[in-house]
């Protein structure tokens, strides 16, 4: 790492650290400035049992509530899941992983009497091994939160609200999953799938501008509606894993995404269900590899190949996602029967997937009694490309030993969210994947396919 990269990060550091130390005497000047007595809303929170209140720390004896008043936000949310796999894999087993995220934000107006700016801090401790790459070797990632274990910077952006709020503008270290193709209803899932797409995740460098690689970029917003915005951003083209999280670069090429949102029944005074719809597409710039063919025409199959693959320039993709809710509780905001889908295509000759396809369903309030849980069934197809698929037919054609011609993975997942306290959920999950990896050897047996794999886990999140 670079000297002025060093010495930014430990000067984040030493931002976050003195806040946190200095909270109590924040609150002291606050309170001292402040001709208003304190508000319902800090009061309830202050005096809100362990079980009732938002966070597992509550507000800190008036911390939080002085500190959100001079417009600095501190969050930190620990996500910890046990899993593991009773049937198929490669291996049989179950792991613990985990991830804790803080994150601080400021409000301009606030704390600086600028108007209409944000900046926001984030950093990530991952913990554990994940079941995916000890277990499964299967392409859509059992776990959302599944990475190798770091401690790192994850996103570092100001933004900038513009044209009296129709706009903003975000410029700094980003993470395209926070705001591109998400899924409302699909937030919901375990599977990694249900997050940012497993077809990008595979194909793009270094999987894209996703958790937990965030990396330089800009983005604009401009919302000409209540119900239609625009959203682009261009980012690195590929964040790679610097491990710290701190390299900023901006010379490995460019990742431009644009996407269009529709939404319908989203304001408080409509009566009618509520559904978001979004059109988008994506480009990279980076050099990629052919599925297939060499620089001397022959199939990389072929023993007789040079083994150098045709490199295309350039990547791209295209997608479409829905959220519809399609039965609401009577007498509820946001309890009832929720449907969602997303589809993303990409070029065969240049990608190992080429189509992805996810959706599924989740109801909140399905159990009487218990309003704040949502349950959910989902499914993941996810398809090898048809020019990968082809140089499996060349390796089969070409080699002795028997092989495969991969062809898709899906996976089904049934989860139910149980919200314990407002800080706590407890979320027991239950997966199946078929056709691990598509369907490739399992290297204990490799004249067999790895088997289909039942896995089981616990997944708890904490706010505290």
């Amino acid at each position: 790492m670079s000297l002025w990269r060093r010495v930014l990060f430990i000067a984040l550091a030493v931002v976050i650290s003195g806040l946190l130390m200095e909270a109590p005497a924040f609150a002291q000047m606050a309170a001292a400035n402040s001709d208003q007595a304190p508000t319902a809303e800090a009061e309830a929170q202050s005096s809100d049992g362990l079980w009732d209140r938002d966070t597992l720390l509550g507000d800190l004896g008036g911390v939080r509530s002085r500190l959100t008043d001079m417009g600095i936000e501190l969050k930190a949310q620990e996500t910890s899941e046990v899993l593991g796999n009773v049937t198929g894999g490669v291996n049989r087993g179950a792991i613990y992983e985990g991830a804790t995220l803080a994150t601080l934000s400021i409000d301009t107006e606030k704390f600086l009497g600028f108007g209409g700016g944000t900046f926001t801090v984030s950093g990530i401790q991952i913990h554990g091994k994940g079941l995916s790459a000890n277990n499964l070797d299967n392409l859509n990632v059992a776990s959302g939160i599944e990475a190798k274990p770091s401690t790192r910077l994850f996103e570092l952006w100001y933004e900038q609200s513009i044209v009296r709020g129709r706009a903003s503008i975000r410029i700094g270290q980003q993470a395209a999953d926070q705001e591109f193709a998400v899924s409302q209803y699909g937030a919901l899932f375990v599977n990694s799938g249900f997050g940012w797409a497993t077809l990008t995740a595979i194909d793009l460098p270094s999987g894209g501008p996703a958790y937990p690689f965030a990396t330089p970029g800009v983005r604009l917003k401009v919302q000409p509606s209540d119900d239609l915005a625009l959203l682009v951003g261009l980012y690195n083209g590929d964040p790679d894993d610097n491990g710290s999280g701190t390299s900023f670069r901006v010379d490995k090429g460019a990742f431009l995404i644009g996407e269009v949102q529709y939404s319908i029944n989203g304001s408080e005074s409509d009566t009618g269900l509520p559904g978001t719809y979004k059109l988008g597409a994506w480009y990279n710039s980076n050099s990629f590899p052919d599925q297939r063919f060499g620089t001397d025409g022959m199939s990389l199959a072929n023993p007789a190949s040079n083994g150098v693959p045709v490199l295309h320039r350039g990547d791209w993709g295209i997608y479409a996602l829905a959220d519809q809710m399609i039965y609401r509780v009577p007498g509820t905001k946001d309890q009832g029967l929720g449907l969602f889908g997303r589809v993303m295509v990409a070029p065969s000759d240049r990608n190992e997937i080429s189509f992805y396809v996810n959706a599924g369903a989740s109801y909140k309030g399905v159990i009487p009694g218990r309003p704040d849980d949502t349950a959910g069934i989902g499914v993941i197809y996810s398809r090898i490309s048809n020019t990968a698929r082809n140089r499996d037919t060349d390796a089969v054609t070409f080699s002795e030993a028997p092989g495969r011609v991969r062809d898709a993975e899906t996976v089904l997942e049934v989860t139910y969210q149980a919200q314990i306290t407002p800080w706590w959920t407890l979320q027991p999950d239950f997966q199946y994947v078929f056709s691990p990896g598509g369907g490739i050897p399992d290297p204990n047996q490799p004249s067999k396919t790895i088997g289909d794999a039942a896995v089981l886990g616990l997944r708890a999140t904490i706010t505290f």
